[in-house]
């Protein structure tokens, strides 16, 4: 049965990912830090607790993986913050760069030589913020596209291979991406995307003729919609 790592597994589009994985006949190995066998009651699931924002942490699992058979990583695991640059923390910034951009470079580093030998897939969860410049999304927009960067240059070093790359840039998709921040989904379903849109999305990357790649899928919200909190 062939094998597949998602980071940021327990919620939102790392979860949806999972479960189609799961119905598609793959074996999963979920990362994130509260992730547990009993929340994916599946005998083909495993998960694993790290913190994927503590460089210790993701060496570690770097080397639990480096000599596994993957066929599938999945980078999902990130978060965002969306103010005036001089007024994020420090921590903040090294956390979010660790995360969104740095873990997933050790972890494709990590099983790049099982996944071209075996003619795999990775599959960046970028976003909509990585082809555009929005106000207060300096560092969230340079995180993801460093992220989408490294995917397609990675693509162009690998292309003598079987290996598929493709980096996916959801608009805003419906989850707990948004708890702690000001602003959230609409509440009208044509100006949101739901996390089973990316999992269709990577359903439609895994069952395409090995020959063709979708190396950038952009996914948008038929309508613009947003909601402000009350904070």
């Amino acid at each position: 049965m062939k094998k597949a790592i998602v980071t940021g597994a327990s919620s939102g589009i790392g979860l949806a990912i999972t479960y189609r994985l799961l119905a598609m006949g793959f074996y999963v190995i979920g990362l994130s830090r509260t992730i547990t066998n009993a929340q994916i009651n599946h005998p083909n699931f495993q998960a694993l607790q790290v913190d994927l924002s503590s460089t210790q942490a993701v060496e570690k699992v770097c080397q639990t993986y480096k000599n596994e058979k993957i066929f599938i990583l999945i980078n999902v695991a990130g978060f965002g913050v969306f103010a005036p640059h001089e007024e994020i923390a420090r921590k903040t910034i090294q956390e979010m760069t660790q995360l969104n951009l740095i873990t997933p470079m050790l972890l494709t580093n990590a099983t790049l030589r099982s996944l071209k030998r075996d003619g795999g897939y990775i599959i960046n969860i970028n976003s909509i913020e990585a082809l555009r410049a929005s106000k207060f999304s300096a560092l969230y927009s340079a995180t993801k596209a460093g992220l989408k960067a490294f995917g397609d240059a990675l693509f162009e070093e690998t292309r003598k291979t079987q290996l598929s790359i493709t980096n996916i840039n959801p608009d805003m998709t419906q989850s707990h991406f948004y708890d702690n921040l000001r602003f959230d989904v609409s509440e009208n379903e044509n100006e949101k995307l739901l996390a089973t849109d990316i999992a269709d999305a990577v359903e439609h990357i895994l069952s395409m003729r090995k020959g063709a790649v979708i190396s950038d899928y952009t996914i948008r919200s038929l309508q613009f919609g947003i909601k402000k909190k009350k904070m």
